[in-house]
């Protein structure tokens, strides 16, 4: 580990040189937002005091309302929102979508009175539970996305329609967010950065999935900075959405609380830019055991991605994920850039203790005292 120490240290120093003249934004102005899809009780087991922000994951079309599924979720929002009794500064926010999750929001969302049913089911469902506004996680507006799903490049506008009758009929006092692919095509695509950006409070920038299940070639799927292989990173969406004037405090770097595996990839370069296709995930809290060196992988540390990742010789699996040093770094990324925070996906696929969360946590506690 000696190796990774010394990478931490010698991002951490350059990004604290930079940090005094902002020290009230690092230190506590750093929104932590995690996604939740879990059981009700679950949730109990980790430190959600360490959480600015929880994302139910997730409520569904019925119709053109937005719907809670069953009596098991309703349960879960309402722990969830319980939670505040012991946290006061946590927000609740319900999700519509997910992937898979959106399958009619073309459609519903490309009327006016398909919108305006929407909104006014939100704004109910809202006050009903007393959750503190709405995330939404339509993947992906006018792009491809699950096979056989409808879009059409009307779908951009109609996003933005959609956004502006939101802030219009929820006020200022609720939060509106949206999960935001973190590729180029989405970035370049999917949004009207100018007039959606003034009106949402976060954008939740999924830098993650950038290499995915459908992807053919290995590669970082939660890379922090861009190679000569590959473009998509963390640090490239964030600049990409500097250059067409947002502002830096509405985005939120997304973060892997788990890895993907994909099977059938070379030996070559330890199986990193290798042909392969999909295996599986692998949630953060199993990755001591199942990419252990018990179970033949060889842990690698990619320097110019700032990315770790793995690879099995005798399966021929490579594996993509981030670890407690990425998580730092990024941590670190989103307090120099003076972003509005760090996402990850999700909240029950890390440890019980000394998870990523608590990595998250202690990184903004250790910056903070570095500068004082």
């Amino acid at each position: 580990m000696r190796p990774l120490l010394y990478i931490f240290l010698a991002v951490l120093i350059p990004f604290l040189g930079n940090a005094q003249s902002h020290r009230s934004h690092h230190a506590g102005d750093l929104a932590v937002i995690g996604y939740y899809a879990g059981r009700n009780t679950a949730i109990d087991s980790f430190p959600t005091q360490k959480l600015t922000h929880i994302i139910f994951s997730f409520c569904h079309l019925r119709g053109n309302q937005l719907s809670v599924n069953n009596a098991g979720d309703s349960a879960i929002i309402r722990h969830l929102v319980s939670l505040k009794e012991k946290n006061p500064r946590l927000k609740v926010i319900l999700s519509l979508g997910g992937w898979g999750g959106c399958k009619t929001c073309p459609d519903v969302f490309s009327t006016d009175s398909g919108r305006k049913e929407f909104v006014a089911s939100v704004k109910d469902l809202t006050n009903f539970f007393h959750t503190d506004g709405i995330d939404l996680d339509w993947e992906y507006p006018a792009l491809e996305n699950v096979p056989g799903y409808a879009y059409t490049p009307g779908d951009k506008d109609n996003f933005t329609a959609l956004i502006v009758l939101l802030r219009r009929q929820l006020g200022r006092k609720q939060l509106i967010s949206f999960a935001a692919g973190g590729f180029t095509d989405y970035l370049r695509t999917s949004i009207d950065w100018t007039q959606v950006t003034p009106l949402i409070d976060y954008i939740n920038l999924m830098s993650y999935d950038l290499v995915n299940g459908y992807s053919t070639r290995t590669g970082h799927h939660t890379a922090l900075y861009s190679t000569p292989e590959q473009i998509e990173s963390t640090d490239h969406a964030v600049r990409f959405l500097d250059s067409v004037g947002v502002p830096m405090k509405k985005i939120a770097i997304g973060l892997a609380f788990y890895a993907r595996i994909f099977a059938d990839a070379d030996s070559t370069n330890n199986g990193l830019y290798q042909n392969c296709h999909f295996q599986r995930g692998v949630p953060y809290r199993n990755q001591a055991t199942q990419l252990s060196p018990d179970s033949g992988y060889v842990y690698h540390w990619d320097p110019v991605a700032q990315a770790p990742y793995a690879y099995n010789a005798r399966q021929k699996t490579f594996a993509t994920f981030d670890d407690s040093t990425s998580i730092r770094l990024k941590t670190l990324y989103a307090m120099h850039k003076q972003l509005g925070g760090v996402m990850f996906w999700q909240v029950t696929e890390d440890r019980f203790s000394d998870g990523l969360l608590d990595i998250i946590d202690n990184t903004k506690k250790e910056a903070t005292t570095a500068i004082k």
